[in-house]
């Protein structure tokens, strides 16, 4: 009896349920529901045409304060590296600003989305974890420093010079002006050849002579061509005295800059700390080997159709290849006038009768 009389009051009231919507339909304005269809249209094509406004006019504030942060740190001489990485992700926190502020505009719950977008973030972040790995390696590259933006450096089979260290990706320049992207994840965790990190550099020629030729000729000859050679460094002094005047001149700006108060109180103790520092930095000094900036011409080996000699000089990093090419030909050029010759591969071949 209950299931039946409840049976028959779930019929009854979906009966009142059907018959209140048609009256409702009898009794429906069209014209209200069109100015209400109306007021809603106008109402969204308003959000969207601010929405736009809003895109476009932070875009633009976007740009300028981008350009004017640049323009700062250039003029406070900021370390190209950090500044190429900082206005990277400057620009990439904003413009994800202005989306979330354009999406607020046209009547999103921006908190929702934000809670999707986080949860979107650790799913994306899981499967882009290389990614992630360039960002942290582009972290690490620009707290370490073991290269710049412009020096010349070899990772792999790829060599150039440094353009930018972006926020995932360090771009670099070749000799052919190729541009080479390489991922800030294998630079920050693999090794790498960094060949403008020192002011001088050491080059080397490999040269072949015939047997029977005088090594000593030959040997006059070379050091005579690279002594005329002004960018070939001829003794460790031209090095130290061309690394003095820059450590004079840092210690003269040291010295003009008024100490603190509190320097000046505590000087002495100050002065311990100083000199304990100098004798710490020159017990390492020591340890580290120096080279020899003289130029070496030796004989490398004795080979099978030829005797080789190594000639090695040392040179400012920025006159590498200059030296380089230019001894090549002066060499090539020099030996035979003075009765140096240059084997060609050869056997001898003795025959019984």
């Amino acid at each position: 009896m209950f299931m039946i009389s409840d049976k028959l009051l779930l019929l009854q009231s979906d009966a009142t349920t059907a018959n209140e919507l048609v009256d409702r339909f009898r009794y429906l304005d069209v014209g209200d529901l069109m100015t209400s269809l109306s007021s809603q249209l106008i109402s969204l094509g308003l959000r969207i045409v601010a929405a736009i406004l809003v895109f476009y006019i932070g875009k633009f504030i976007i740009n300028k304060f981008y350009n004017v942060v640049r323009a700062i740190m250039v003029a406070k001489g900021f370390d190209r590296s950090l500044t190429s990485f900082l206005l990277s992700f400057i620009r990439i926190t904003l413009l994800f600003l202005l989306v979330i502020t354009v999406i607020g505009v046209l009547g999103i719950e921006t908190s929702s989305f934000i809670a999707i977008f986080a949860s979107a973030g650790v799913a994306i972040g899981m499967a882009l974890s290389g990614t992630l790995q360039n960002f942290a390696g582009g972290v690490l590259i620009l707290l370490l420093k073991p290269y710049k933006v412009g020096d010349y450096i070899e990772f792999g089979e790829f060599k150039g010079t440094v353009k930018e260290i972006q926020i995932f990706n360090t771009v670099i320049n070749t000799y052919n002006n190729d541009r080479i992207v390489i991922p800030n994840g294998g630079l920050s965790t693999s090794s790498l050849k960094n060949f403008t990190a020192e002011p001088y550099h050491r080059v080397e020629w490999r040269v072949g002579i015939t047997y029977g030729d005088d090594v000593e000729v030959a040997r006059k000859v070379a050091l005579d061509i690279l002594a005329a050679d002004e960018r070939v460094v001829h003794t460790d002094a031209d090095v130290h005295e061309a690394e003095q005047p820059q450590q004079t001149e840092e210690r003269h700006q040291q010295e003009e800059k008024p100490a603190p108060w509190w320097q000046r109180v505590f000087h002495w103790q100050r002065r311990r700390v100083e000199q304990w520092n100098e004798q710490q930095e020159a017990k390492l000094e020591a340890l580290v080997p120096k080279p020899n900036y003289k130029p070496v011409v030796a004989v490398e080996s004795l080979d099978e159709s030829q005797v080789t000699l190594i000639v090695r000089a040392w040179t400012e990093i920025g006159n590498y290849w200059n030296v380089l090419y230019d001894v090549n030909e002066k060499i090539y050029k020099q030996f035979p006038q003075h009765g140096i010759h240059f084997p060609y591969p050869q056997v001898d071949v003795h025959i019984n009768s």
